[in-house]
C-alpha cells in the first residue's frame, strides 16, 4: 500500500513571527554534544514554537484555560477514514476565505468519516519553506466549523497557518466553533485540528485513511507527523 506523507519538514514553514527552527550542541564543560566538533555523541537542544515552525496537531487546550487538556490526554486515536477534497479560497475585500459554499458540494454525507484533509490552491512546493508572518494568509470561515461538526467530523487538516484569520481580535471563531469551546465542560476534547501541513499535486482527491503522530507531549500542540494511504475500492 501507498503512503503519503503530508508532514511540512522541519525546519519549514514558519507563521505567527516565530524564531526559526534551531537545534545547537549541548555544551557542558568539556563536553560537546557534536561528533564534528570532536564530541563522542551528536547531542543537541532544539528550540522551536510548535504553533509557528511546521506541521503541528493542536486540541482544545489551545483556547481554555484547562491545564489537563494537552494533546497527549485529548488524542487517544490516531487512524481514521479521512476525505481529501482542493479549494480555491474566496476573496473577500482584502482577504482570502475558504467558504462554507465553496466546499459544500466535495463535503463528505454525515457519518461518513472522520476527519477532513483540506488543499488550497494554489499550491506549489514554495509552500513548504513560506514564511507566512504578516502576510494576512488564508483562513476559514466559521460557518464551514459548524457544518463539519455537524457531519460528524473531529478532525480538520490544513495547509494554512492557521484556520482562523491572523489577526482577529482573538475572536478564533473556527476553532471555537469546532471544538464547542464556549460549552465548558462539554467542549470536544477527541476533536483535533492540524495545521501547517503540505499535500503534493500527485495525491488526488478521494478517500484516505489518515495517520496522525504527534509527539506525545504535555502542551495543546505538539509537532505531527501525518500520512495519508489510499483506500482501495
Amino acid at each position: 500500500m501507498d503512503f503519503f506523507d503530508i508532514t511540512r519538514t522541519t525546519p519549514g514553514a514558519l507563521c505567527y513571527y516565530a524564531d526559526a527552527f534551531e537545534a545547537l550542541p549541548i555544551r557542558m564543560g568539556s563536553f560537546i554534544g557534536a561528533v564534528a566538533e570532536g564530541g563522542p555523541v551528536n547531542h543537541k537542544e532544539v528550540r522551536f514554537s510548535p504553533h509557528g515552525t511546521g506541521t503541528h496537531t493542536e486540541c482544545v487546550g489551545h483556547i481554555i484555560s484547562d491545564p489537563a487538556a494537552t494533546i497527549d490526554v485529548c488524542l487517544t486515536e490516531f487512524q481514521f477514514k479521512s476525505l481529501l477534497i482542493t479549494v480555491t479560497p474566496t476573496a473577500q475585500l482584502a482577504d482570502a476565505v475558504v467558504t462554507l459554499a465553496s466546499v459544500a458540494g466535495q463535503l463528505p454525507p454525515a457519518g461518513s468519516c472522520q476527519a477532513l484533509v483540506l488543499r488550497t490552491l494554489p499550491n506549489g512546493p514554495e509552500k513548504e519553506s513560506t514564511n507566512y508572518s504578516g502576510t494576512n494568509p488564508p483562513y476559514l470561515e466559521a460557518a464551514l466549523a459548524q457544518r463539519l461538526v455537524m457531519l460528524g467530523i473531529d478532525h480538520i487538516l490544513v495547509d494554512l497557518p492557521s484556520v482562523d484569520k491572523e489577526v482577529d481580535g482573538g475572536a478564533l471563531a473556527f476553532h471555537r466553533q469546532f471544538w464547542q469551546a464556549d460549552q465548558a465542560g462539554n467542549e470536544r476534547r477527541h476533536a483535533t485540528i492540524t495545521e501547517l501541513i503540505y499535500v503534493p499535486e500527485y495525491v488526488k482527491d478521494g478517500w484516505y485513511t489518515l495517520f496522525i503522530a504527534p509527539a506525545r507531549w504535555q502542551l495543546d500542540a505538539a509537532p505531527s507527523r501525518v500520512w495519508l494511504a489510499p483506500i482501495l475500492p
